[in-house]
């Protein structure tokens, strides 16, 4: 077993240096994900993390094992954000808008649909899933107990708008993509706050159980 092995085996924290090659592996992967999909090359992934392909496969002995990972890293990093929102922000409206621009640095939205068929039920990432849409609760009802947004503005509204925001728009280079993505979620935001509507949103609330599995889309 070499030393990553051991320190994993005996409940040991990574090395500094360890624990940096593999949070700069679990960003590339994210990135190249939603820029290019899940057969993204691990070869690729490595390249983009400025690593070796052996530093990869020393943490994360397979792609099942690294996308489980991408995940669970982007689902705790979402809800320590919704978190901190809540208790740092005295306002709502500005709790959420900044979860919502978090989650949209993170592309929590856009990376969980692209991996959901290529992880196997994890317990874990659905624990931690669970967490996240348990803040993204919170965020709303205090938004509604403070009348900060449309009060038929649900939890499920919000998970869908982050994902459609944070979908790469094809041919568009990625940082043109994650600029637009902030401008037209500002644009969006503008829309909850409940006095800028007279008349009530079209059709029934969505809510969080509703959603189920988010499927890849077009």
């Amino acid at each position: 077993m070499d030393d990553l092995g051991d320190e994993r085996a005996r409940g040991r924290p990574l090395r500094a240096d360890a624990a940096r090659n593999r949070g700069q592996i679990l960003r590339a992967t994210v990135e190249l994900v939603v820029e290019h999909g899940p057969t993204v090359p691990m070869e690729a992934i490595a390249r983009q993390a400025g690593v070796g392909v052996a530093t990869l496969y020393r943490h994360f002995p397979d792609r099942a094992t690294l996308y489980s990972q991408a995940q669970l890293e982007v689902l705790r990093l979402a809800a320590d954000e919704a978190d901190a929102a809540l208790r740092e922000e005295r306002d709502a409206f500005a709790a959420l808008a900044r979860y919502m621009h978090r989650a949209v640095d993170l592309r929590v939205s856009a990376v969980m649909p692209l991996l959901n068929e290529h992880v196997p039920d994890d317990r874990l990432v659905e624990a931690a899933r669970r967490r996240g849409l348990d803040a993204i609760d919170r965020l709303v009802a205090r938004a509604h107990r403070e009348r900060a947004i449309r009060p038929e503005v649900s939890s499920g509204d919000i998970a869908l708008l982050i994902i459609r925001v944070s979908r790469p728009i094809p041919g568009v280079p990625a940082a043109d993509n994650h600029r637009l993505s902030h401008r037209h979620l500002e644009l969006l935001l503008d829309g909850f706050v409940h006095f800028l509507g007279a008349d009530r949103l079209p059709g029934p609330a969505v809510t969080l159980e509703e959603l189920g599995p988010v499927p890849d889309g077009p």
